[in-house]
C-alpha cells in the first residue's frame, strides 16, 4: 500500500537549518506532484511547498527564498531544504502527493516530522 515517510526534523536555532525529506513507496512516484505543509498548534495545515511531475516548483510567500523543494524520481523522495529558520517555521511538517494515476484524483500524506526552531 501506499506509503510516504518523513524524516530529518529537529531542534534547531533561530537562523539554522535542517533537510527534509519524504521516502514514498507503492506509487509511481514520477507521476505525482509533491509537496510540504505544515501545521502548528492550533492551526491550519498549511502549504509550504510543491514541486510537480515537469519540476516547478512553487513556494508560499514567507518561506521564499529561505526554503528549496526538490525531488529525486529515481529514489521516490522529494526533500524541503529550509534555511534561516524562525520560530514561526515550528510545526509538524506533512509530505504529500496527489496524482491522477488512473484519471481518478488522489491525495496521499504522511504521519509528519516535527520542526522545533528555538529563540
Amino acid at each position: 500500500q501506499v506509503q510516504l515517510v518523513e524524516s530529518g526534523g529537529g531542534l534547531v536555532q533561530t537562523g539554522g537549518s535542517l533537510r527534509l525529506s519524504c521516502a514514498a513507496s507503492s506509487i509511481i512516484f514520477s507521476i505525482y506532484d509533491m509537496a510540504w505543509y505544515r501545521q502548528a498548534p492550533g492551526k491550519q495545515r498549511e502549504s509550504v511547498a510543491t514541486i510537480t511531475t515537469g519540476g516547478r516548483t512553487i513556494y508560499a510567500d514567507s518561506m521564499k527564498g529561505r526554503f528549496t523543494i526538490s525531488r529525486d524520481n529515481a529514489k521516490n523522495t522529494v526533500h524541503l531544504q529550509m534555511n534561516s529558520l524562525k520560530p514561526e517555521d515550528t510545526a509538524v511538517y506533512y509530505c504529500n502527493a496527489a496524482g491522477r494515476p488512473f484519471g481518478v484524483y488522489v491525495n496521499y500524506w504522511g504521519q509528519g516530522t516535527q520542526v522545533t526552531v528555538s529563540s
